[in-house]
């Protein structure tokens, strides 16, 4: 079996693999009914608009109303899926989502496109950063991100099959798929898609594909990696994280999210208790984003292969102290 590597001619956005993702459950399955706040083309839920119009529900841009919906027809015996961008579903709706939908443990998807600044020109204040921190902190919260299309439809199926509150971040831009055999996504299970002794690089999201480059640019230097898919970023999966630290001594973790907070927050809460070594975060530093092309911004911000092989040679170098 070949190891994971990536296309780089093919390229697609996870938002689309999440349209397709729902128009394929809509037809399997009865009980899929879908949401969204005026916003379907962008988020491509409309590819269910126009197959299933009867179970599709508009409630214009009014975020807590969507999440208020979904909760409802969870409770008449639907699997909601409501979406609207990362911005306004986790931040608007936040409170609505943690006392109408999680506390008392609704069977709903809240699946947000447009996460993190690969949103571009639409600039900081449709940026958000700050999704995964606001959504892992609800107690019994499911927080997804993942890598590319391929992955997030199978992500799409998952959480149709798991009986409770998920939220899964979804993005704009076309990005590399990952060429897999044989994988299967599991909530809470990372993916290991390479192995190295050096450093332990753990990513998520679009930061994936810039962490397969950033392994190879390592190995040049004659540094192995082990790179993790962390695609669930809560329930975290810590067995592996444990065991990837003891044998590579040093982690960084790459995300296009705030470094407050996040997938990193996450790692380094985990590891300060049960195996400290150094972990060092490629991520948004506590800073908002710009207006700009997407591919820009994580120049800007510092979120390329390049940054991941910095802070791996950092994070090696200090546990060598």
């Amino acid at each position: 079996m070949g190891a994971p590597s990536q296309s780089t001619s093919d390229k697609k956005a996870t938002r689309d693999a999440y349209g397709e993702a729902l128009a394929e459950l809509g037809a399997l399955r009865q009980d899929i009914v879908v949401l969204d706040a005026d916003l379907s083309g962008s988020t491509k839920t409309a590819d269910f608009k126009k197959k299933f119009p009867e179970r599709f529900f508009n409630v214009g841009v009014a975020e807590q109303n969507l999440v208020g919906h979904a909760a409802g027809l969870s409770l008449s015996g639907f699997v909601p899926f409501a979406s609207s961008f990362a911005m306004f579903l986790s931040g608007r709706a936040w409170e609505v989502v943690r006392n109408s939908v999680v506390y008392p443990k609704l069977n709903v998807k809240l699946v947000a496109s447009h996460g993190g600044i690969t949103v571009g020109e639409d600039g900081a204040s449709h940026q958000c950063i700050e999704d995964f921190a606001i959504m892992r902190v609800i107690p019994e919260m499911t927080v997804i991100c993942p890598a590319d299309f391929n992955e997030t439809k199978q992500v799409i199926h998952e959480i149709a099959a798991y009986k409770g509150p998920v939220y899964v971040r979804v993005g704009r831009p076309a990005i590399p798929l990952i060429q897999r055999e044989n994988y299967k996504f599991q909530i809470g299970k990372a993916e290991v898609l390479s192995e190295g002794k050096d450093v332990c690089i753990i990513a998520c999201g679009v930061m994936v594909s810039e962490a397969m480059i950033a392994v190879e640019e390592l190995k040049a230097k004659g540094i192995s990696a082990t790179l993790l898919n962390m695609a669930t970023i809560k329930p975290i999966d810590k067995e592996t994280i444990l065991a990837k630290a003891k044998e590579c001594g040093a982690v960084v973790t790459a995300e296009e999210h705030n470094v407050v907070g996040g997938l990193g927050s996450a790692v380094s809460e985990f590891l300060s208790e049960e195996y400290p070594v150094p972990v060092l975060k490629v991520g948004m530093k506590d800073t908002f984003g710009k207006s700009g092309t997407w591919g820009g911004l994580m120049d800007y911000f510092g979120l390329r292969a390049k940054d991941v092989v910095s802070h791996a040679e950092q994070a090696i170098a200090k546990k060598k102290k």
